[in-house]
């Protein structure tokens, strides 16, 4: 018997976690995140596992939309942090199924005045609580709903990640687009001001006609040294929405072509009734709600005292004296009444975001076919435009070849052509940002990556297999 003490707390300590300190070290880190690469062996056992088909060949000889996505699924740090916020509500689960624990008293007494048979009169006690009107279980249910709110947080920022390497690459793609164009003018230009000089030594053109022309090459150079630019710049950028260094673009080919995407008619009111109830955001927002509906039903249960059974033993000088308490605690002065109505509040406060949300939806949704219908006008537009000016210049290319229009007649058309084409340039882009809009707006694209981002949920156990 002597030994149950020790056995009793051997029991005990080898139930304990312990703890194992995890040191942040910033040059590893750093160095890991310069060392990501679209050839990682990790990526590939992902896209293998996630990838809507799974590649043939490793690595891609062309990276699109959605392979780029994927790749910012897997190393995006947005999403690392939304996984460890869901991981934190999911352990919540557990804390909320905790049960009490039994507390124990030891009270050793010594009576001076009282020698035989023995002086001492040592008492255990217990303290076993035992709760009323169901706590526990409406503690989990909050907790549960909590998870499951950080769970289709975890789903919106996937959603964010995914906008965010759409915008950058259809930027990107802008601007490997615009940069030739405008080169083509430069050229154009600089044949102009050739052709000007050569005239004006020959005394046939004004010095302010050769300047206003040297002033648009200038300007023109300036206008490709800021492409050039800008084209690092979004390389830059996308890089940072796939979660990269710039170096780990370096000699890929990138398909940025979006026209596959585009829908063939606008959204139904049946898709924008769906994302009123199924986008992610709103998902999570009827999960705080009813976290706030639950834990409102906890704090009135808790109205109600819990019971606390007090079993004792006390050896009182050769007499074994045992004894059964009852404690309750007497809610007179307290009934839970501040916790009752903040609790009643906060659940007022969940379902009113909820309509704001739902309201901003409904605006987001407008704006964004708006967009895509203005864009899609802009966009015929600019393509009449662009037929026009093809014409024109193969018809002063004809007239040049036959000796009726001079070099000089060439290279404005040129310049024209150029100017037009950066229109049309900037209204495809103009659409395809508008329709970005609208596929943020419904949360729906018009391909497989939402499939993608259900699998990749932390729900899914092969998710977080194949995550970092």
């Amino acid at each position: 018997m002597k030994f149950w003490p020790l056995i009793l707390g051997t029991s005990l300590l080898a139930g304990c976690a312990r703890f194992q300190t995890q040191p942040l070290a910033p040059e590893k880190s750093a160095a890991q995140l310069e060392s990501r690469r679209l050839d990682d062996a990790g990526l590939k056992k992902f896209f293998t596992t996630n990838a809507v088909p799974a590649p043939e060949s490793w690595p891609l000889t062309k990276w699109d939309l959605n392979s780029l996505t994927l790749a910012a699924f897997y190393f995006h740090p947005d999403l690392a942090v939304a996984r460890a916020q869901w991981r934190l509500a999911d352990a919540g689960v557990k804390t909320a199924g905790g049960r009490p624990n039994p507390t124990l008293s030891v009270t050793p007494s010594y009576n001076s005045t009282v020698f035989t048979p023995s002086p001492w009169a040592p008492s255990v006690n217990f303290d076993i609580p035992i709760e009323t009107m169901g706590k526990r279980g409406k503690r989990i249910a909050e907790a549960e709903k909590i998870s499951e709110s950080a769970r289709w947080n975890f789903v919106s920022a996937a959603w964010s990640v995914r906008s965010g390497v759409r915008a950058a690459l259809a930027e990107f793609s802008t601007a490997q687009r615009r940069l030739p164009l405008l080169q083509q003018q430069l050229a154009a230009q600089r044949e102009i001001v050739s052709l000007m000089q050569g005239s004006f030594d020959a005394g046939a053109t004004s010095r302010p006609e050769l300047t206003t022309a040297q002033m648009a090459l200038g300007k023109m150079q300036l206008e490709v040294s800021s492409a050039e630019a800008k084209s690092a710049e979004t390389r830059s950028r996308l890089a940072e929405a796939v979660g990269v260094s710039s170096a780990a673009l370096e000699g890929i080919e990138f398909q940025t072509d979006f026209s596959a995407g585009a829908p063939s008619d606008l959204p139904s009111q049946a898709a924008r009734h769906a994302a009123l109830v199924g986008r992610a955001d709103i998902r999570a927002a009827l999960a705080d709600y009813a976290a706030a509906e639950n834990n409102f039903r906890l704090e009135i249960a808790k109205q109600y005292p819990d019971v606390h059974l007090n079993p004792g033993y006390q050896f009182d000088q050769g007499d074994n004296k045992w004894s059964l308490g009852l404690t309750v605690e007497l809610p007179i002065l307290n009934q839970n009444q501040g916790a009752i109505a903040e609790s009643r509040a906060r659940r007022e406060l969940e379902a009113a975001k909820f309509l704001q949300l739902q309201s901003q939806i409904i605006a987001q949704a407008e704006r964004a076919v708006a967009g895509w219908q203005s864009a899609q006008g802009q966009l015929k537009t600019s393509g009449e435009l662009l037929a026009a000016a093809q014409r024109q210049q193969q018809s002063i290319a004809a007239q040049v070849q036959a000796g009726a229009a001079a070099k000089m007649d060439s290279a404005a058309a040129g310049i024209e052509l150029a100017s037009v084409r950066l229109a049309q340039l900037d209204s495809e882009t103009q659409a395809q940002s508008a329709l970005g809009a609208l596929e943020d707006a419904l949360q729906s694209p018009a391909n497989d990556i939402a499939a993608v981002i259900e699998k990749i949920s932390p729900g899914n156990p092969k998710g977080k297999e194949t995550n970092p």
